[in-house]
């Protein structure tokens, strides 16, 4: 969300202002996007890594607070549960060498929080979801001791009236019910963003609503929580579920997810994108700034920092969001959600790389790609490639009739790495670069083999010699000895 805030209640006078303050936010972010030479400019990229601190034994370790004092790098932040924290990279210019800088930034900064972490007796982990997760620490008390998140969990919970129930289905069936939002915490991921100019918004956020189903599915590193193996991503299941705020017992209650895919085709640009966070979702952290009228300093040439929409549309989880940034003059950019943690940073790097290059791409052609493909169709194969991963059958655009088409991943595979490969270079990136890091994907798909895939199959061949909470140990000692290692998961053994 960015911010910290100050209470952790609120009444209806603060929910009343803070919705003023958001209409207002939207008028004002409406009038700066279409100030000619606003957000103009070379395109950028940036990342953010979530991880585990695990103790010795591999469970969590709720010490990110010392870890945090310990850092003492402003890279490192808190995240949602104890044994949470985030890495964070400047942005960098996408021409060049981004994915070498890319990579060279989440060393540095994986190397101090290990420190620290170490320091405290624990360690970091690069992993979707943490296996050795229990029920006990899913509880209340992992949270994250700061008013945002007591006031997010509070928030979640008057809008439910009710535990959420949390069903997921793969080749095993969890079904359990929460009253708080630490089960949000179990999921880490690794988050890329891309400055587009505001002309070009649209048709680049549709773009990556496109990619991300193949990107997901070659990416996939979360098939196991408390002892079942769901997805192959199951962090896509179970953020959604976690952060619920909506009653299942009432009929009536119209509004969408606030952790979803999305809603439809952008049409206009980014602030459509915002208003709809503002029209569906009511404002969990209603606090309000003491910024000067966004409407007033937007009018009179200014760059509002809307702390308010900003904070809102931060407590609204597309697995691809629109960011306004107002620093140095201010700019958009697509922040793609969708890439879980780990297993290396080569992995993550490479899955990046993918993610950008195929965006770049597709966004040439975006408009005619969506005449093609309805929403639904693409969100269909979102969500089939979180539950499948390289078994996914993807429905991908089609110059001629019938289109979409379904294709498997590794028949895809075959047309999108040049795709994304072409994308990179036309944005300046070096070639041997580009060729370096979608060879680390081209690899890993020709082998058959993700993070998700590699856990699972270690998993199940240990747990026909131990319980699934022993093999869940075991299986995490190995990961995290291969992942420290630093070589791509294609050329992990099996054991």
């Amino acid at each position: 969300m960015g911010f910290e805030i100050e209470r952790d209640d609120f009444d209806d006078s603060d929910y009343a202002r803070f919705s003023d303050r958001l209409a207002r936010c939207i008028s004002a972010l409406e009038h700066v996007v279409k100030r000619p030479g606003f957000g103009v400019g070379p395109a950028t990229v940036g990342a953010e890594l979530e991880l585990h601190l695990v103790g010795e034994s591999g469970h969590p370790a709720p010490v990110n607070r010392a870890v945090l004092a310990a850092a003492l790098d402003e890279r490192v932040t808190l995240e949602m549960n104890r044994y949470n924290v985030e890495l964070n990279t400047p942005a960098f210019p996408l021409a060049g060498r981004p994915f070498a800088t890319m990579r060279s930034e989440l060393a540095s900064a994986h190397a101090i929080a290990r420190a620290a972490a170490r320091a405290q007796g624990a360690d970091v982990v690069m992993i979707g979801i943490l296996p050795t997760l229990t029920a006990d620490d899913l509880r209340s008390s992992a949270l994250t001791d700061g008013c945002r998140y007591r006031a997010l969990s509070a928030g979640i919970r008057r809008g439910r009236g009710e535990p959420a129930t949390v069903r997921i289905e793969g080749a095993d069936v969890l079904d359990v019910t929460t009253d708080d939002v630490t089960f949000e915490g179990a999921n880490t991921s690794f988050q890329v963003h891309l400055r587009v100019d505001p002309a070009d918004f649209a048709r680049t956020y549709n773009a990556a609503q496109i990619a991300t189903s193949f990107v997901l599915a070659v990416s996939g590193n979360s098939p196991i929580f408390l002892g079942r193996r769901l997805w192959e991503e199951t962090r896509v299941a179970l953020f959604r579920q976690a952060v619920e705020d909506r009653c299942e017992a009432r009929e009536d209650d119209w509004r969408p997810s606030r952790v979803s895919f999305g809603h439809g085709w952008a049409r206009a640009g980014a602030t459509e994108l915002f208003a709809e966070s503002v029209g569906l979702h009511p404002p969990l952290l209603p606090q309000c700034s003491d910024e000067d009228d966004p409407e007033a300093v937007a009018r009179a040439g200014g760059v509002p920092p809307l702390r308010e929409l900003r904070l809102h549309h931060g407590t609204v989880w597309r697995w691809n969001r629109a960011i306004y940034d107002h620093t140095s003059g201010g700019h958009l950019r697509i922040e793609m959600r969708a890439l879980p943690s780990g297993p290396t940073i080569d992995d993550m790097v490479a899955n990046a790389a993918l993610a950008i290059g195929l965006t770049v791409a597709l966004s040439a052609d975006a408009d005619a790609l969506v005449t093609r493909m309805t929403f639904g169709q693409a969100r269909r194969s979102f969500y089939d490639a979180a539950r499948f991963g390289l078994g996914a059958e993807i429905l991908w655009p089609s110059e001629r009739a019938p289109s979409p088409r379904p294709w498997s991943v590794f028949e895809l595979a075959s047309r999108l790495l040049p795709l994304a490969r072409r994308g990179l270079v036309s944005s300046g990136v070096a070639a041997d670069e580009a060729d370096a890091w979608l060879g680390v994907v081209a690899e890993r798909v020709g082998r058959g083999v993700t993070g998700a895939l590699w856990q699972r199959r270690l998993y199940e061949a240990l747990s026909t010699q131990m319980p699934r909470e022993a093999a869940a140990s075991a299986m995490l000692d190995r990961y995290r000895e291969l992942s420290d290692g630093g070589a791509p998961v294609s050329s992990w053994p099996a054991r």
